[in-house]
């Protein structure tokens, strides 16, 4: 089994607790409010949102996955970071074992940078290529933005 490592940067306008609060902390509540169609609900299925809680992630009808369920493996409110892994979902994946994914939010112009990595366990005699994953890399960066620009119209939101 080998490690693949990808990671991506992001701006933000939005202050770096704000997104934080929203995509990691507070997730649950925000997300399926400004993106139903696309994502049912989000709910803890063990723990209460602390390091060892399980969170399930209901996609919604036209979704081609219907759920999945990571494990908060470390979390650092303070300090905007927390790194989670991917432990189910209903699609059976043939090249990975598992995904484990780290985001931290600093302090930059005014706003915040996000800086994402993810870490594909690639299943022994398996090779993942780019291609493989871009989909999921454009699905992430498409909920940033959403997310950046509902908390950019609800200025009292996650404050």
């Amino acid at each position: 089994m080998g490690v693949v490592s990808y990671s991506q940067e992001f701006t933000s306008a939005v202050a770096p607790s704000r997104m934080f609060k929203a995509l990691v902390l507070d997730s649950h509540n925000i997300i399926p409010k400004i993106v139903p169609v696309g994502i049912k609900s989000v709910e803890f299925i063990e723990g209460d949102g602390g390091v060892g809680s399980i969170k399930q992630t209901n996609f919604g009808e036209s979704a081609h996955i219907k759920y999945t369920k990571h494990k908060i493996d470390a979390l650092d409110v303070e300090n905007f970071y927390c790194k989670y892994t991917l432990v189910e979902s209903d699609i059976k994946f043939d090249k990975i074992d598992f995904i484990v994914y780290a985001v931290k939010f600093t302090l930059a112009d005014g706003g915040c940078l996000c800086k994402m990595s993810s870490d594909y366990h690639v299943m022994e005699g398996a090779e993942l290529k780019e291609d493989d994953i871009k989909q999921g890399k454009d699905r992430a960066m498409g909920l940033f933005k959403t997310v950046e620009e509902y908390l950019l119209a609800n200025p009292t939101v996650c404050t």
